[in-house]
């Protein structure tokens, strides 16, 4: 500055000389005076450091809620949890999953040492209990899940039967008194469960039906199955679906539509920079017989006839065994679906999804089925009244296909979004053998489909990886919060995204597999991972950290504050 205050350069070309600067510099430039301070606050000026640090096409607006591109960039740069500050080591064998607690107040894990622990999530975490599980049979711990006001836990492991067959089994513990309220089996053990309302949970049942084919049975199990009347119901059928090709449902999680109107992040709402080939997976018609699952008339007759002549001798059959066990039951099934119930759009409706197949064992396809409102509940008829001979297995409402092996889901804090991590199948790819399905990508797609428009959108995120194959293939949790994604990965990291702009901001280092991770529901600045190097680790802000380490000003002893004001 001029020693009348004139600047001796324009604000045009500072703002030039800034452009070439990266953002540290700018800020530090910033600190020199009032004129270098003023554009080193310029939006255009933030913009251009936002596109350029961040990589992010150019045809992506600004986040709908930020303020300003200072802000932006300084919520990515400084607000992402990715300085490790803890890591607890309470765990002996490879930690596989972890959740919070609705409050955030406590969270849980589950590990191959066969407990299940209960933390306090304080500023300096700490074990508030160790439930061991080994006594009831089971080999593992695998999932755990809070009921909506955090009164229960449910955990889900793997179950040690006669003749070591292996099967699924699901705990409920009290978290007032961490007793052992009531167990549920499970199969198999990678339907993991879930909570549907506060004190009644989702579990399945495997029955083979063929070499290949057979039928998964969901239940509702009441929560408490030591009732007082032995006329309430404490398990009531929910649904029964067939499957073919040796696929079985797993994965089942509940979505309430009932927070969709008020979603925490529209993706692609109005956006002119949404990809146009995002892919439709709604599968429901306004033709009864396609919503049923029945096939047309020409081709129902068709198989009709194909059977009857090979019944018959008529007939020598080109085909495999496992072929024409899978053209038999798609055949039988035919008339002996019953149709989904098509009651009125319900803001108290739920969701349930669950990873299934059609083509072969890997599970490849999401499975959504409505649950109305009466059938949220243990109340009602007995077992199997209510239901038609001819209606042996009820039909989906939506069926979404990956073309990969699915490894992982999660929903939005808002339920409308679902992430899923899946590892493509070549393009192209021909399932010839169910037993054999097609070889798997090591990369990791991320893909996110909204519920309520049941479109896909977003292009597939690409930062982490896997490499066991289809037969070894294991689950890798994802979690979702306001702001971003977060996944585990087998390269020994976690990865982090933004969600608006589909960028990775972290990689969170373990030394083994990462399993899961988890961010506080009250804190998206705080995040836990879980892996096989048997530890969990947590990761805060930036910001959140200079907070905590900041100096806090020593309070004075009122009796020589008093004296002071005395003199």
């Amino acid at each position: 500055m001029e020693e009348g205050g004139t600047p001796l350069l324009p604000d045009c070309l500072i703002y030039q000389i800034f452009l070439n600067l990266g953002p540290a510099d700018v800020l530090a430039a910033g600190l020199v005076c009032r004129q270098w301070q003023a554009v080193s606050r310029d939006e255009f000026l933030w913009r251009e450091q936002f596109y350029r640090y961040y990589q992010v096409a150019r045809d992506v607006p600004r986040h709908p809620a930020a303020t300003s591109w200072y802000e932006e960039f300084r919520r990515l740069y400084d607000m992402v949890p990715c300085v490790e500050v803890q890591t607890l080591r309470e765990h002996s064998d490879q930690v596989l999953h972890l959740s919070f607690s609705h409050s955030g107040y406590q969270f849980a894990s589950c590990s191959k040492d066969c407990t299940v622990k209960i933390w306090n999530n304080d500023l300096n975490i700490s074990l508030l209990h160790s439930a061991d599980m080994r006594p009831y049979n089971w080999s593992y711990t695998q999932f755990s899940q809070f009921n909506q006001d955090d009164s229960l836990l449910l955990a889900s492991g793997v179950f040690l039967g006669p003749h070591n067959s292996s099967s699924g089994e699901i705990a409920v513990i009290s978290l007032d008194s961490f007793a052992l309220l009531s167990r549920v089996r499970n199969k198999p053990y990678d339907v993991f469960g879930c909570w549907l309302t506060e004190t009644s949970l989702i579990s399945g049942n495997l029955h083979r039906i063929g070499d290949i084919t057979s039928c998964s049975v969901l239940w509702l199990n009441h929560a408490f199955q030591d009732v007082e009347s032995e006329n309430v119901n404490v398990v009531k059928r929910l649904f029964k679906i067939q499957n073919l090709n040796a696929s079985t449902i797993r994965t089942v999680m509940v979505a309430d539509c009932s927070r969709f109107d008020s979603p925490d992040l529209l993706l692609d709402a109005g956006d002119p920079a949404a990809p146009p080939c995002c892919r439709v997976f709604d599968l429901g018609s306004d033709s009864e017989d396609e919503v049923a699952g029945r096939a047309p008339a020409h081709t129902k007759e068709g198989l009709q006839r194909f059977l009857d002549r090979m019944l018959d001798g008529r007939t020598q059959p080109q085909l495999s065994e496992r072929v024409l066990e899978t053209r038999v039951a798609k055949l039988l099934a035919q008339g002996h679906t019953k149709p989904p119930e098509r009651g009125a759009a319900s803001t108290k409706n739920k969701y349930l999804i669950f990873t299934t197949g059609c083509l072969t064992y890997s599970p490849h396809q999401i499975g959504i089925k409505q649950i109305l409102p009466h059938q949220m509940t243990t109340a009602g008829p007995v077992l199997g009244e209510g239901r038609g001979s001819d209606a042996f297995f009820d039909a989906l409402d939506h069926v979404i296909d990956v073309h990969g092996h699915i490894i992982g889901m999660g929903l939005s804090p808002d339920n409308r979004y679902l992430y899923v991590n899946s590892r493509a199948w070549p393009s192209g790819a021909v399932v010839a053998d169910p037993m054999q399905p097609p070889p798997i990508a090591e990369e990791i797609d991320l893909l996110v489909f909204d519920l309520k428009t049941m479109r896909e959108v977003r292009r597939a995120l690409r930062a982490h990886r896997a490499y066991t194959p289809n037969d070894e293939c294991f689950f890798i949790f994802l979690d979702v919060s306001r702001d971003f994604v977060a996944s585990g990965a087998e390269d020994r990291h976690g990865y982090i995204w933004d969600r608006h702009y589909n960028i990775c901001l972290a990689k969170l280092r373990h030394e083994d597999v990462v399993n899961s991770v988890a961010f506080s529901p009250q804190e998206q600045e705080l995040l836990l991972t879980a892996s096989d190097d048997a530890t969990i680790k947590a990761w805060r802000s930036p910001r959140t950290v200079r907070i905590l380490q900041a100096p806090r000003p020593r309070p004075r002893p009122f009796f020589s504050w008093f004296a002071s004001q005395r003199r």
